[in-house]
């Protein structure tokens, strides 16, 4: 395999290995921070994975996807208080969680590279950030997480909702990985990575979602000491 095929797209490692393959594409694995991933010539096209996401009608109204993101809308809730500034990272065309979050009191703002790409929400730093049903389909994570991180305030919270990485032996019926626009899977090796890399605290409130703390410069200077 072709050396730019197998480095990792959250921790740069190279070395990636086999993990899993199917009729459509091969699946690798880093063997440093766990996450399994798309080669990128495996990968959709910009045009190609866009044109998937027009196909998605997600009523920001719809009780039941209001619902399906209250799993973590609700935890965010009970960790910031009214007046918290959020940024809702991979929006979409139909910004349901951000509306849901302003509605009690934290204002937000949105950032989706295909529906919202305003680059002047990088020059703020926000209170908590939000990535529902995002990070799976990030080509460059690393490179991401480590944007997300940098805007994010000490003390602040990162929220990410995606499915965990399932065992091995059940891959073959996993419907996520069916996904062509999923190119990135997350098991709990990953996102302790994640917790350990950018120096946050990692909570697991309900299924599928994942807290980061970031570390204040106070608690910092005591992991160092």
């Amino acid at each position: 395999m072709n050396g730019s095929h197998n480095i990792c797209s959250l921790c740069r490692h190279h070395g990636a290995v086999l993990y899993h393959h199917d009729r459509a594409r091969k699946y690798l694995q880093c063997k440093r921070c766990g996450l399994v991933f798309v080669p990128p010539n495996e990968r959709l096209t910009r045009a190609e994975e866009k044109a998937r996401y027009d196909l998605h009608r997600n009523d920001p109204y719809d009780p039941r996807y209001r619902g399906f993101l209250s799993r973590l809308a609700g935890p965010i809730l009970e960790r910031v208080p009214v007046g918290s500034e959020g940024l809702d990272f991979g929006c979409g065309p139909g910004p349901a969680l951000a509306m849901m979050l302003h509605e009690k009191g934290r204002p937000m703002t949105v950032y989706d590279p295909f529906y919202a790409p305003d680059d002047a929400v990088w020059s703020r730093t926000y209170d908590f950030i939000t990535a529902t049903e995002v990070v799976e389909h990030l080509y460059r994570p690393g490179e991401e997480l480590d944007r997300l991180f940098r805007v994010l305030r000490p003390g602040g919270w990162l929220g990410i909702m995606t499915k965990k990485l399932s065992d091995h032996e059940n891959l073959h019926n996993w419907c996520y990985m069916r996904d062509p626009t999923h190119v990135c899977f997350f098991g709990l090796e990953a996102f302790e990575y994640i917790s350990a890399y950018w120096n946050a605290s990692l909570e697991m409130p309900g299924s599928n979602v994942f807290l980061f703390q970031k570390r204040t410069h106070a608690e910092q200077s005591d992991t160092d000491t």
